[in-house]
């Protein structure tokens, strides 16, 4: 360490100005240091400092603080660096632990021997934008996405409310609630379990208005009106009816809808009217929570199908079912299931790549986080062309694009020419240095997100069968507020499901001639080809899917359905396809198990059939009405 004669107002960062590569890192700290440290070349004010031979300057940056300490080199980074919020940490690995100066100035050294090598480096990895070129056009495309996820989540329910939690419909709302009351009892305790605006009224005309007022809050968070509010509205009111809707509305990504739109709150400009020209820089610790919830999201869904132990994982030979046997697949899907397995087993691996991997890359130089997003939207589009998931890949990708920034958008798009004349541009008046500076979070921010990523240890921890014991109060609070579906566990397809069975519904006003029921979505009639539905979610058809993976007797929202069915309840019917009877009920009901698969390509040449299934029995007894009440049939007809 030396001391300076001229002792400069703030530190001063001297460096080469004939060097390319140190420019480009000395816009960069510039960007991260705002006006807390002072820059200029050597060959500007190096007179200012004759004790400083010119070799030096030319050799390594020198740091010179207020009280004429002179630093140089690593030591003259870190230094320079710590004085960014947060950064402190830096200077105190140089001076505190054994050996980190040693490598830091070893590392400096060669890196300043080959400077022209790294500045080629430096354009591979990050490109033309060392400075983060700001995320306003990003953060206000994501609003966007979000708020149009949420339009498409509050509209498909609408479509779907009175048949599936409607009074006439399979799970009453209204009766929930009073299930809760009296387990219960009135107060906290019932709102905790059930946070729902419906305890204000669960009739037909309360979910109507719930979905309306939720569909114009989305319309306004896509036109850009007042998003704070029109967030926090969408939020409350999506809670709302996910709560009374039970079995229907247990999705994940409907946990997903909400804990990124309650994430969005924070992030959403405070304005009237947000346009990407005069919106604000997006918050950096927002933005950076939110892509923990993307890291979340993609690493669950990789670790619980490690996880799980399931072999189909374990030998990547999943794929060889998954086209076949998921939810409701899309005609592609066919297609992608008569792969080789060879493709098979390549795919899985390249979809842990996606999941397990790329996530990482978050963290990364600008290019290879770019290539880490590429491959979880890729996976994203790949997921959405051969399965019917709702709004998932909606907000997945939303996720993914917020890892971007306004560099990436066509020059040629008027938004992005804005956004970027924004960037060039400090509010108020102040000098473009400063900008970064001004988003240093304060204490109650950094609070409020610190313990919201230990909340979200949680359910991680969870997926990764790891013990939570440990976080003491951490671990009993997610519990208590998990009602809010805000903070939630992700991972879809734990274990692979390796057999597809369907369960066609058939009624009977004789209980021997049978007809059957047609879902709108669901496989049933063999020649149909497999139809796109996303991002429309037809509830009742995705039910039908895990139904027939286990016991009529732990889906309780079966009985009710098949009761409805019996009565002939209107909003209940038209969640389904053509009536066979006509509007008239039968007077039995049964539920017959088909175990489906692919057809082959000859096969489908020949008949023109998608499908072909093989019966396994019934799914319960034959079902009728007896004083109102659903029974088993005293003679039940055998199942063809």
């Amino acid at each position: 360490m030396s001391r300076a004669e001229e002792r400069p107002a703030r530190p001063l960062m001297i460096w080469d100005g004939e060097c390319s590569f140190c420019r480009r890192w000395i816009e960069r700290w510039r960007w991260a240091l705002g006006d807390r440290v002072e820059f200029a070349t050597y060959q500007r004010v190096a007179a200012r400092f004759p004790a400083i031979p010119v070799e030096q300057f030319r050799a390594a940056v020198h740091l010179v603080e207020p009280d004429g300490r002179v630093s140089r080199g690593a030591e003259a980074v870190h230094r320079a660096l710590s004085l960014a919020p947060g950064q402190g940490w830096r200077i105190m690995l140089y001076e505190r632990v054994p050996g980190f100066a040693r490598v830091s100035e070893a590392v400096y050294r060669f890196v300043a021997g080959h400077r022209p090598a790294f500045d080629r480096l430096t354009t591979w990895l990050w490109g033309p934008h060392v400075v983060p070129p700001g995320r306003r056009l990003t953060a206000w495309i994501f609003l966007r996405l979000v708020g149009v996820a949420y339009l498409i989540a509050f509209v498909s329910l609408w479509s779907q409310i009175d048949g599936l939690i409607g009074s006439r419909g399979i799970l009453p709302a209204g009766l929930y609630l009073d299930a809760v009351r009296e387990h219960l009892g009135p107060g906290l305790a019932s709102f905790r379990f059930a946070p729902t605006l419906a305890w204000l009224g669960a009739g037909d005309s309360a979910l109507h208005a719930m979905c309306a007022a939720g569909t114009i809050a989305a319309a306004l968070v896509v036109a850009g009106i007042a998003a704070p509010l029109a967030l926090a509205a969408c939020w409350a009111l999506y809670l709302s009816l996910v709560t009374v809707g039970q079995n229907f509305l247990w999705f994940q990504w409907d946990s997903l809808l909400l804990e990124t739109g309650m994430l969005a709150i924070v992030l959403a400009p405070r304005r009237v009217w947000s346009r990407p020209g005069r919106d604000p820089e997006p918050p950096p610790l927002a933005v950076a929570v939110m892509l923990w919830l993307l890291f979340r999201l993609m690493v669950s869904s990789s670790a619980v199908k490690i996880a799980s132990g399931d072999p189909t994982w374990r030998n990547l030979t999943a794929l060889t079912y998954h086209y076949e046997t998921q939810c409701l697949p899309a005609w592609p899907a066919w297609f992608m299931h008569h792969l080789s397995a060879g493709v098979q087993r390549f795919s899985v691996g390249a979809m842990f790549a996606c999941e397990g991997a790329a996530p990482f890359l978050l963290l990364a130089p600008r290019r290879l986080r770019f290539a880490g997003i590429a491959a979880m939207i890729g996976l994203q589009l790949l997921i959405a062309a051969t399965g019917n998931y709702g709004f998932f890949n909606v907000l997945a990708i939303a996720l993914c694009l917020l890892a971007l920034d306004d560099g990436v958008w066509p020059w040629r798009w008027p938004a992005a020419r804005a956004s970027r004349a924004a960037a060039r541009a400090a509010p108020d008046g102040l000098p473009p240095a400063t900008i970064r500076a001004r988003h240093a979070p304060g204490a109650l921010a950094i609070a409020a997100a610190a313990v919201y990523v230990a909340l979200s240890l949680v359910p991680l921890l969870q997926v990764l069968q790891r013990p939570t014991a440990w976080m003491g109060p951490v671990a009993a609070i997610h519990a208590q507020l998990a009602g809010f579906r805000s903070v939630d566990r992700y991972g879809l397809f734990a274990v692979m499901t390796t057999r597809r069975n369907e369960i066609e519904l058939e009624g009977s006003m004789d209980g021997v001639a049978w007809r059957p029921y047609a879902f709108r979505w669901k496989p049933g009639d063999l020649t149909r080809r497999p139809e796109f539905v996303a991002p429309h979610m037809p509830r009742l058809d995705w039910q039908m899917w895990f139904a027939a993976l286990g016991d009529f007797r732990n889906e309780t929202w079966f009985l009710p359905f098949c009761r409805r069915v019996l009565e002939g309840s209107p909003p209940v019917m038209r969640l389904m396809g053509p009536d066979p009877f006509a509007g008239i009920p039968p007077r039995y009901l049964r539920a017959v198990v088909y175990d489906y698969h692919f057809t082959d390509a000859a096969t489908r040449r020949v008949t023109g059939a998608w499908w072909r299934r093989t019966p396994l029995g019934l799914y319960c007894p034959v079902l009728a009405l007896e004083g109102g009440r659903l029974i088993a049939a005293p003679q039940p007809a055998p199942a063809r």
